[in-house]
């Protein structure tokens, strides 16, 4: 019975898909040789008008005379003209150039070579709607322009150029005709090459760039062998290119490798445009073509782009960040020897027999990876760390016993002068540049100064935590940076949470482009506690949408919905659309759980859970990483995480399941757990005003109307996430006791509730609302506390009995 329901219902679906099929007024170009007909027909079509107009602007006065009488030379084979293309062609160019549109009349054989050649190839060579629409813009302009600048050249004017000459000169004089044009002409150049006059004076202040100067090779890896005879250190091969001067050779000798460094070279694709700047547009409209792909489907239209809203769109240019640092690694070969031998001698007082010492030199660190002699225990050395940092005299010693993948024990000793790396030389980097990931995020340099790129979208999520200063929120901003730097608008999301009011902020100017917010909201950038609740649920629906239209487009991911939606297999007409990326970012997780506690911990545990697929991501920060701030739950869906220092071993294990953070010795200096692998990282540089350049440069570009709009949530109390109107019926129930401890103290605040009750901020405020519509407490009055209207316990039992 369910087999021959499901049959007769995928029959009714069939045969209404055929009856939309048939209702299509595009089906026949579905066949191809009917599109190879028309699109043939169509560009022939625009060839024959351009040749009749050239031949006309040669030969037209001398053919005038023959086509007075169109219908009787057509059909008397004796009448000749001169016009390549005959008395039909000399007749179509008379009235398309001398009795319309002068030398405008072009426009029309290139729209139709347009047209030809995308129903012919299914490719636009340049966008039909976009160009009908500068085309009509033209026939107005053009005509009016010629009939001003040539008054009696119908060839170049047309009629209609003259007779528009006639009536504005009459309307506004020739003056106000002069006038007009120019502002017509300043107001195209705006709208279609974003001209400004701050766009000019940058382009003419704008100084030519030096070539940089590729960098030289350096020499960054040190192979130190140590033979072993009875204790006893023997002869070793030296065979080096040392850095620096080289030393007298101590007991051990060092043999180096070379290490080449990446070099920094700028994208051919981002290259700065000075004209973007202070402009604001409003969104373009959608073009012809794409107007229809609900009609027929999408056949024969080629791929749908999402970036055409924001067709101009320029990524920003490398030339906004700073170089810091010395752009190369400068070792010290004395050093090298130095910190070699200490750690040699270490080992040995305590009959540690080594049998070969590697020296591998980051920008902030030097890795010393140790063969020990068989039979040596790991542990033996591992308990040895405290002893290593003393003779090295050294902070954030970290002793990986063993290396993953390797034979080898590595000792990290901090280099004494440790080299900045900056934004610039990471996003500059081939890696970076030629990277092919959804969301690549560059977050720094490793140990053997290799550019580290990994992608979001494989995280899936990322937990960031260490102490105060070490560098969190410059890693967030290396991260929103690489993603600015790396995708379009119409690409990608940001959802900022900042609690701290201060460190996000920047981003508002780029908010018609990359940022997401609730609808009827001010501010794109949530500062305000008792709102962030209501985002993150407003993202749980985002979420729950999302997934219905994977489950009706048939897709698991959004990387393969939005690959059937480019190519057009999916109807927009039935709810699908292009999806963007979300990103929510959120700054000091921890006072967000100290504010609102469950009410943020389960929607936050919710999108991590499932929010992947649909292409939702979180990037939650925060300083204290204890427990209670990072939960089981939370952790178990955050894979990839990064520990800036910390003071403790226990904050250490409560961030990435193991030790080693507290070890680091700050500034950026960071880990990085991806599940099984831990990676130490020198995190990118990138300082505020570098960020206010790039939010700057995004900013003053053509926009979307408005900012990308979340679902809007309704709350269990029947608001939005907002307090207004209070229902007096539907009282929580912690209300009495609540208005009990309001009159108690005489203070009417949300965060007396909170600590008395242990309520989170929006059923705090709730109440506060509550209280204020009983008439137990006076209305908000800014920064002062509410007035209690109630002055004692007798008068309150009265005051809710009465209104009971």
């Amino acid at each position: 019975m369910a087999e021959k329901q499901e049959k007769s219902t995928s029959k009714k679906d069939s045969d209404k898909a055929a009856k939309g099929k048939k209702n299509s007024p595009l089906e026949f170009l579905g066949d191809s040789r009917t599109r190879t007909i028309l699109g043939l027909f169509i560009v022939i079509i625009a060839v024959f008008l351009t040749l009749a107009f050239v031949s006309y602007l040669i030969d037209g006065f001398s053919d005038q005379s023959q086509i007075q009488e169109f219908s009787e030379t057509l059909v008397d084979p004796d009448t000749h003209v001169n016009n390549l293309m005959g008395k039909f062609g000399a007749a179509i160019a008379e009235k398309f150039i001398y009795n319309w549109f002068g030398i405008a009349a072009f426009l029309f054989p290139f729209l139709l070579l347009l047209i030809g050649m995308k129903i012919l190839f299914r490719k636009s060579i340049l966008p039909i709607g976009k160009s009908i629409k500068h085309s009509i813009f033209f026939l107005y302009v053009m005509p009016l322009a010629m009939g001003f600048l040539f008054t009696e050249n119908f060839v170049l004017s047309g009629a209609l150029g003259y007779q528009l000459n006639r009536w504005t000169s009459s309307l506004i004089g020739s003056t106000g005709t002069a006038l007009l044009l120019i502002f017509l002409s300043v107001v195209y150049a705006a709208v279609v090459f974003n001209l400004s006059v701050d766009g000019i004076k940058a382009l003419l202040a704008k100084k030519p760039l030096e070539p940089e100067v590729e960098d030289e090779k350096i020499e960054a890896v040190a192979d130190v062998t140590v033979k072993t005879n009875d204790l006893d250190l023997t002869d070793t091969i030296v065979n080096a290119k040392p850095i620096v001067e080289k030393k007298p050779e101590p007991e051990l000798k060092l043999e180096t490798t070379p290490f080449e460094r990446p070099k920094i070279e700028d994208a051919p694709t981002l290259n700065a445009n000075p004209l973007l700047e202070d402009v604001q547009f409003e969104v373009e409209t959608v073009s012809v073509e794409e107007e229809t792909v609900a009609e027929d489907d999408g056949e024969g239209m080629g791929e749908y782009d999402p970036t055409l809203d924001l067709s101009h769109y320029k990524k920003p240019p490398l030339d906004l960040l700073e170089a810091y640092g010395k752009g190369e690694i400068s070792v010290d070969q004395e050093e090298l020897e130095s910190n070699k031998n200490r750690i040699v001698s270490t080992l040995k007082n305590y009959n540690i027999e080594i049998e070969r010492i590697k020296a591998t030199i980051g920008p902030t660190v030097t890795l010393y990876e140790i063969v020990p002699a068989p039979g040596v225990r790991i542990s033996k050395i591992k308990n040895l760390e405290d002893d290593i940092a003393l003779s090295l005299s050294a902070l954030g010693i970290r002793i990986i016993a063993p290396i993953p993948g390797k034979g080898t024990i590595g000792i990290e000793v901090p280099n004494l002068n440790p080299d900045t790396v900056s934004m610039k030389a990471v996003l500059s980097s081939e890696k970076f540049q030629h990277s092919k990931m959804e969301l690549p995020i560059a977050l720094g340099k490793t140990i053997s100064n290799e550019t580290y790129v990994t992608d979001l979208t494989k995280m899936p999520h990322l937990l960031m935590a260490g102490a105060t200063g070490q560098g969190k929120s410059v890693g967030l901003n290396a991260v929103i940076a690489s993603i600015l730097y790396k995708k379009h608008p119409a690409q990608v999301k940001f959802v900022l949470v900042d609690p701290k009011k201060v460190e996000l902020t920047l981003f508002n100017k780029i908010e018609r482009h990359f940022l997401a917010k609730l609808p009827d909201t001010e501010e794109a950038i949530i500062t305000d506690t008792q709102k962030v609740v209501t985002t993150l649920n407003s993202l749980c629906l985002e979420m729950d949408n999302r997934y219905d239209l994977l489950k009706d487009a048939q897709c698991r991911n959004l990387k393969e919905y939005n690959a059937k939606f480019i190519a057009r297999k999916l109807n927009p007409k039935e709810g699908h659309k292009f999806l963007p990326y979300i990103v929510l970012v959120v700054d000091e997780f921890a006072d967000l759980i100290m504010t609102a506690g469950k009410e943020v911990e389960t929607p936050i545990a919710r999108l991590a859970q499932l929010a992947r697929a649909i292409g939702i991501h979180l990037i939650i920060a925060t300083q204290r990483p204890s427990v209670n701030i990072i939960t089981g739950t939370i952790k178990a869906n955050f894979p990839a995480r990064i520990a800036f220092r910390v003071t403790s071993k226990i904050d250490s294990r409560t961030i990435l399941d193991a030790g080693g953070a507290d070890q680091l010795i700050g500034r950026g200096d960071m880990l990085m757990s991806t599940g099984n692998d831990m990676i130490r990282l020198q995190c990118a540089f990138i300082d505020t005003p570098e960020v206010e350049k790039v939010v700057d440069f995004i900013g003053s570009q053509q926009a979307y109307p408005f900012a990308f709009e979340l679902p809007e949530y309704i709350d269990e109390s029947g608001g939005t996430g907002e307090y207004g109107a209070v229902d007096e019926g539907d009282r929580d129930a912690l209300f009495e006791e609540a208005a009990h401890i309001v009159v108690q103290h005489q203070q009417g605040s949300a965060s007396l509730l909170q600590r008395r009750l242990k309520l989170g901020y929006n059923r705090a405020g709730r109440i506060v609302d509550q209280l204020e519509a009983a008439g137990i407490i006076g209305p908000f009055e800014g920064s002062k506390a509410r007035q209690v209207l109630i002055q004692d316990i007798i008068s309150l039992e009265q005051k809710l009995q009465g209104n009971g």
